[in-house]
């Protein structure tokens, strides 16, 4: 079968690979229709993040079942939502929700990052095995379409968490959201904080291209880069990558407020103003999203029509365009079998 492997930075490839088979009882194979590309692989393939190739590339997708073992939960034809991380559904972690962590699999199991993330392969691909699919496979409501909610599997997950929760605390609540890092992640948090009743979200950047989205969607543009502090909100969102707008986010966070950090910070140490944090009482929470467990609600917004992940979508082109459509990668690029 083909798959897309990332080899080094600026470079990625098809290559013939042995195809996967069942391996278990709960598992399945399936068909990738959709591959998004998360904000991760621009940064990969710019050579900006320290995962060294070879490996599979792409793990934001849609699929169909082509194989399903007896205990799967999925029939052949299903099309399905896959998660980008690798869960069981039944350990203490996964029962709590915490599916980012599942103590069935290796720490930071997902597909797409290689070793890093225990080589379990890549969406990119003629196939894909799900090891757990009866607790990762979610079903794709009729008449929506593959290439509009791909990235469901992380990015449109990770938006929504950083605000979801914390609108339902705070009902109406302003929201402030720093982008400049994980460009998309950051437009779908503006796109959910419009949708739960946010009654401001001001986007600060300083890429005229994403302010402009961001307004489109329904945030008040804020261009410049980032300030030591932005005002004061109830909720605030970092998605930079650098340190200016961490402290940004943290500094703009009101007493009691909730700041959540979805920017990743490869270097040893990150610096972040605490003193001020435990002067004011704010909740800095910084994570990878568990993909799986918040993935239902998201879906109900989609299904709903008053979240639309194609508004984000930059690019769509077929997986035949991969390797050009990859050499300089839109904001977000979808891909299609």
């Amino acid at each position: 079968m083909r798959q897309l492997l990332f080899l080094e930075a600026g470079k990625v490839e098809w290559q013939d690979v042995a195809e996967p088979g069942l391996e278990g009882p709960r598992e399945a194979l399936v068909r990738p229709l959709a591959v998004a590309m998360c904000d991760l692989d621009a940064w990969l393939i710019r050579g900006a993040v320290p995962f060294q190739g070879p490996f599979a590339l792409g793990h934001e997708f849609v699929a169909e079942v082509v194989q399903a073992g007896e205990e799967s939960g999925v029939t052949i034809g299903d099309r399905v939502i896959v998660p980008f991380q690798i869960s069981c559904g039944r350990c203490p972690a996964c029962l709590r929700g915490v599916t980012a962590s599942c103590q069935e699999v290796p720490p930071t199991s997902m597909y797409g990052i290689g070793a890093a993330g225990g080589d379990w392969g890549g969406a990119m691909a003629d196939r894909v095995r799900v090891p757990f699919a009866d607790a990762m496979l979610v079903p794709l409501p009729p008449g929506i379409d593959p290439a509009a909610v791909a990235s469901l599997s992380d990015n449109v997950a990770d938006g929504w968490r950083t605000v979801g929760p914390q609108l339902a605390v705070r009902p109406g609540a302003p929201v402030l959201i720093v982008g400049g890092g994980a460009h998309a992640v950051s437009l779908y948090a503006v796109q959910a904080a419009v949708a739960l009743g946010a009654e401001r979200v001001d986007f600060l950047d300083t890429d005229p291209g994403r302010l402009a989205m961001a307004e489109r969607l329904g945030a008040t543009p804020v261009e410049g880069p980032a300030p030591r502090t932005a005002g004061s909100y109830p909720i605030t969102v970092n998605a930079a990558l650098d340190h200016a707008g961490l402290h940004c986010a943290i500094r703009s966070t009101e007493p009691g407020g909730a700041c959540t950090n979805v920017g990743i910070y490869f270097q040893e140490q990150t610096p972040v103003p605490l003193g001020e944090m435990y002067m004011r009482g704010i909740h800095l929470h910084t994570s990878r999203v568990s993909s799986r467990a918040v993935l239902p609600e998201v879906l109900d917004l989609v299904s709903s029509g008053r979240l639309d992940p194609a508004a984000v979508t930059s690019t769509v082109a077929p997986f035949a365009e991969a390797v050009d459509a990859l050499a300089d990668p839109p904001t977000k690029l979808v891909l299609t079998s």
